[in-house]
């Protein structure tokens, strides 16, 4: 019978009870094994009986709850559903009914839900996960056992990430990311994490000199922010290895982080659909911008039509492949150089645009941190662009007519120093959206 995440993690516990699990940053507190299975039962007891087979959301922070209510539901036969612990909890009743979740856990309590479920196979369903909605609505993709600890597996062997490492955990446990990077590796081969208190840059340093980490999955919005604190270079001393994924780390943030602390950050590339896909091992492709690396071990990637690449790995949801909205092709070097996001044709001035390719074109400008450009809102003939940078926007307008033809200017420029981001290191696109709609 094929190995289920939870028959590992008990394999784990029995091994070693005493071995590190988690640590509380705020609170101090470290967790054993065997302390943070205690708390997992005691969670799966106070479930109703009739939760197996059937979704469940929860929406928590990192920390011991989390995997308490994760590892509980799991050991009771149900779905596991995580969800932004950010969002309201109206929010979280309509992802609740999105998902297919026959329960919601709300205001600490598990309530049943009023919308039609979706009733799973036990044996082989592991959890559901719901989609940002970037491109439309929250999709929920359910996912087998094999398939999630195929997508730590295959983390962990390109990243080099083994069962004496320590996470530190910034990225919501929830997220695609943070599953397979801090979740799955921990519950099947027993790297322990380090729950950071406050995602600011001097606790962040605190945290690593009293708890040592050794691996750092982070997202570029938050190596610019330690990059440009007073921090002395050796405040990450016993980081091995730096992760950026989320978003696209320019080449200026990686330079920033490296030039500072002495550690290489590593691009990371990844689908709520596939998991993990490809990996900057040496860090050289990040630093000079070139890409986002080759693929993890056991993933293939297949060119198809309009720049679009299959991905294919045991860790893809449903059918094993899947095809992102990402353009995309490979380098000479077999690296997966990213060219925006299919699907965004408008027609401006008669002509028609890829909006994607043109917000890659700001990001090549000096000092253009990221780029938002939508049809103007009164006037969709036009463009209008949020795009985050130190310059002004004569500044800006002058670097952009030397590369852009007149009708491709938009007439609207925000500028931003950074921008919104989600819990899960993405661009937030409603706020970015009511920027240009003010």
């Amino acid at each position: 019978m094929a190995a289920t995440l939870t028959a590992l993690w008990i394999r784990l516990v029995q091994a070693n009870p005493d071995a590190l699990a988690l640590v509380e940053a705020a609170s101090g507190r470290a967790w054993t094994r065997a302390q943070l299975d205690a708390h997992a039962a005691a969670w799966r007891a106070a479930l109703p009986t009739d939760v197996a087979g059937r979704r469940v959301t929860f929406a928590l922070p990192n920390g011991p709850d989390w995997f308490a209510a994760f590892l509980g539901l799991l050991q009771a036969g149900a779905v596991p559903v995580p969800l932004d612990p950010s969002e309201p909890a109206s929010a979280h009743r309509t992802l609740a009914a999105s998902a297919g979740a026959s329960f919601a856990w709300l205001e600490a309590r598990l309530e049943p839900t009023q919308c039609h479920v979706i009733r799973d196979i036990e044996e082989s369903t592991c959890l559901v996960k719901l989609t940002s909605g970037s491109t439309g609505s929250p999709r929920a993709l359910a996912f087998t056992h094999d398939q999630m600890i195929a997508d730590g597996r295959q983390v962990c062997a390109s990243m080099g990430i083994g069962p004496d490492d320590v996470n530190l955990a910034v990225i919501p446990f929830g997220h695609s990311y943070g599953l397979g990077n801090l979740v799955i590796p921990l519950l099947a081969q027993g790297t322990a994490i380090v729950c950071a208190g406050i995602a600011l840059p001097h606790a962040l340093a605190a945290d690593q000199a009293r708890w040592r980490p050794t691996v750092f999955p982070a997202v570029p919005a938050l190596l610019r922010a330690l990059a440009g604190a007073d921090l002395p270079a050796d405040a990450f001393a016993g980081l091995r290895t730096v992760i950026s994924a989320g978003a696209p780390l320019t080449p200026e943030i990686a330079q920033a982080f490296h030039s500072k602390f002495g550690i290489v950050p590593h691009s990371f590339y990844g689908s709520s659909e596939t998991g993990g896909i490809t990996y900057d091992r040496s860090g050289e492709a990040t630093l000079a911008g070139r890409s986002v690396g080759t693929p993890l071990d056991g993933v293939t990637l297949t060119p198809v039509e309009d720049q679009r690449l299959r991905v294919t790995s045991p860790a893809v949801f449903d059918i094993g492949s899947f095809t992102p909205a990402d353009r995309a092709t490979l380098n000479d070097l077999g690296e997966l150089v990213l060219h925006g996001r299919t699907g965004r044709l408008v027609k401006i001035a008669g002509r028609r645009l890829d909006l994607g390719g043109l917000e890659q074109t700001f990001r090549t400008v000096p000092d253009v941190i990221d780029a938002f450009i939508i049809p103007h809102p009164q006037t969709p003939e036009e463009l209008a662009a949020v795009v985050a940078t130190p310059l002004t926007t004569v500044e800006l307008r002058a670097r952009l007519r030397v590369r852009l033809a007149t009708w491709k200017m938009p007439r609207r420029l925000v500028i931003v120093p950074e921008f919104p981001l989600t819990a899960r290191g993405k661009p937030d696109t409603q706020a970015l959206h009511a920027l240009l709609n003010r």
